[in-house]
């Protein structure tokens, strides 16, 4: 009877064993996106709406930025003195130089997709796709870089025409070079969070908070 017993225990614990082995490893930087709607118009219909407000909000031209989420996980993320920025611009990574910039994420190129023009400052981006990286030049000046570069969707070094995270970035085809704004958090936030701040139906600030470190910088939006 204890031979049983202890052979169905064995057997249990090798069952679960096996299922834990079976399960997908998570992923050390989850997929993310930030998402606004711009330049719509809040409109009462025949039925109401089960939105806030009871209204439909019609016409709405959607920016969206997508993303990897890498988490904090303790680390010193931006550094000091002549290595501020260093750890962050993918040094050693699949044994290539490290690039200029940082992919302001991870694994994929940060992208930004809208269907709306933007003006940051004097500088106006059209609606398309494009990627965004930033250059940390100190700990007090930050620059957002919109880019046409395409991004690929998994590593290949032969493919001259795409980037993997920042690998390969050159400036030439920057459309849009803009500071941003640094400010210290009250709080610390763990994992990479990139959002739409103060909005209105046509203006905003696209933000970038992680660590105790924020940094946003205002645009407009306008129909192209």
């Amino acid at each position: 009877m204890m031979r049983t017993v202890v052979s169905l225990g064995l057997a249990l614990v090798l069952a679960a064993a096996v299922a834990i082995a079976q399960q997908p490893a998570r992923p050390m930087s989850p997929e993310g996106s930030a998402q606004t709607q711009v330049l719509g118009k809040w409109t009462k219909g025949e039925r109401p709406s089960f939105a806030a407000g009871r209204e439909t909000y019609l016409g709405g031209r959607w920016i969206e930025i997508t993303y990897g989420r890498p988490l904090q996980r303790g680390r010193d993320l931006f550094g000091s003195g002549a290595n501020y920025g260093k750890a962050l611009n993918d040094v050693g990574s699949a044994n290539l130089p490290a690039p200029p910039v940082w992919r302001a994420g991870a694994n994929v190129s940060t992208r930004l997709k809208s269907e709306v023009a933007l003006t940051f400052g004097s500088a106006k981006v059209p609606p398309g796709e494009y990627s965004l990286f930033i250059d940390l030049n100190s700990p007090s000046q930050w620059t957002l870089i919109v880019s046409s570069w395409a991004a690929q969707p998994k590593f290949d070094p032969k493919d001259k025409n795409a980037l993997w995270g920042a690998y390969g970035y050159t400036s030439d085809k920057d459309v849009a070079r803009v500071p941003m704004k640094v400010e210290a958090l009250p709080f610390g936030v763990d994992q990479l969070t990139w959002s739409f701040l103060d909005m209105t139906n046509d203006s905003g600030r696209i933000a970038l908070m992680w660590g105790k470190t924020m940094a946003s910088t205002a645009f407009k939006a306008s129909a192209p």
